[in-house]
């Protein structure tokens, strides 16, 4: 069995991977950690939990992690976790990181998007971006791996086909993605609330969304091209759940039965990549680790779906892949019945 610590172990991210650790045959909970005050029992802040495990949220140090746990996953905000994360790794912990302080190869980049000197920058550009559908091979043995974002994992699946296969101009995507209020965290916020919410979408974060640095840098890698997308987030009344409906501009003739073959080919033994005909919805999707793609052709254009769930997929459920590939388990593991 291998020992694990949550760090950040109040948030939804969280919750959802005890629930997954809680069913993974090979994981044991030993260590929840939070920034918290005093020593709240887990079933306390999160009451769904009652019966299932008995551990107190503490405000423990790294070094006091690295004696419980073998590998940790972090669950933190930017800028809290570049302050820990060396001290685990100098501790002897593998770390899955959850946060965005890992998954930017340039720290100038990181500063001008999250506002931020980064602390650790020798190892931005050395660390794994932890999307196994593109980059499965790069993450066993890792002692650091980046968890990508959900907005981002969501992109990026739904173009990397696409964009490997030189099918679509890389510079005229444009992205319209909407998200539950899960996305925005547990703590609370004015627009997150109830009233201001509830039977209302909104965009936010026009044209500098942190999640646009990071498509760009992975789908440029993938074509190896310059991609630069325009992204437009948007909030929306319900728990959780991600749709980006993805505009872009075919390079080629090509009909939509074989852009679909083109992406059932780019995914095949991809276990978490379903190539659906029909349009998806968050409902197909919520729970499960599954990210469901579809296109559509308009013209000289192709329309990209791509649906996940934002705590799972875009969050827990592949950082729970992460590990099983870092501790050499079967990508699945945990994550499927």
């Amino acid at each position: 069995m291998v020992k694990v610590a949550i760090l950040g172990a109040t948030g939804y991210a969280a919750l959802e991977l005890i629930k997954i650790l809680l069913n993974h045959p090979e994981a044991e909970i030993t260590a929840l950690a939070t920034r918290q005050e005093g020593s709240p029992h887990v079933q306390a802040i999160h009451p769904s939990l009652h019966g299932r495990l008995d551990l107190t949220c503490d405000n423990l140090s790294a070094e006091g992690i690295c004696e419980r746990a073998d590998v940790a996953f972090c669950a933190l905000p930017h800028k809290a976790s570049m302050d820990v994360i060396p001290h685990l790794l100098a501790g002897g912990c593998k770390v899955i990181d959850l946060s965005a302080d890992y998954r930017l190869n340039d720290p100038g980049v990181y500063e001008e998007w999250y506002g931020e000197v980064h602390t650790d920058p020798t190892r931005l550009g050395n660390t794994v971006y932890g999307l196994p559908e593109i980059w499965a091979e790069r993450i066993p043995d890792s002692e650091l791996v980046a968890n990508p974002g959900c907005y981002t994992s969501t992109s990026i699946l739904g173009l990397a086909p696409l964009i490997a296969g030189k099918l679509i101009s890389p510079t005229e995507i444009f992205i319209d993605a909407k998200s539950g209020v899960s996305g925005a965290g547990r703590s609370p916020k004015l627009t997150t609330l109830y009233p201001e919410c509830n039977e209302s979408v909104s965009a936010y974060s026009v044209g500098r969304h942190r999640h646009t640095p990071e498509i760009n840098q992975v789908l440029s890698e993938v074509g190896d091209c310059t991609v630069d997308v325009v992204f437009t987030p948007h909030l929306m009344p319900m728990d959780r759940g991600i749709l980006c409906t993805i505009y872009t501009k075919l390079t080629r003739e090509i009909g939509e039965d074989e852009m679909l073959d083109v992406m059932r080919d780019y995914y095949r033994d991809k276990p978490f990549v379903r190539i659906v005909e029909h349009l998806p919805a968050t409902k197909d999707v919520t729970g499960s680790n599954f990210c469901d793609i579809t296109i559509r052709k308009v013209g000289g254009n192709a329309i990209v779906f791509s649906c996940t769930d934002n705590l799972i997929k875009g969050a827990a459920g592949v950082a729970v892949q992460n590990f099983n590939l870092v501790c050499g388990f079967g990508e699945t593991m945990g994550l499927l019945p």
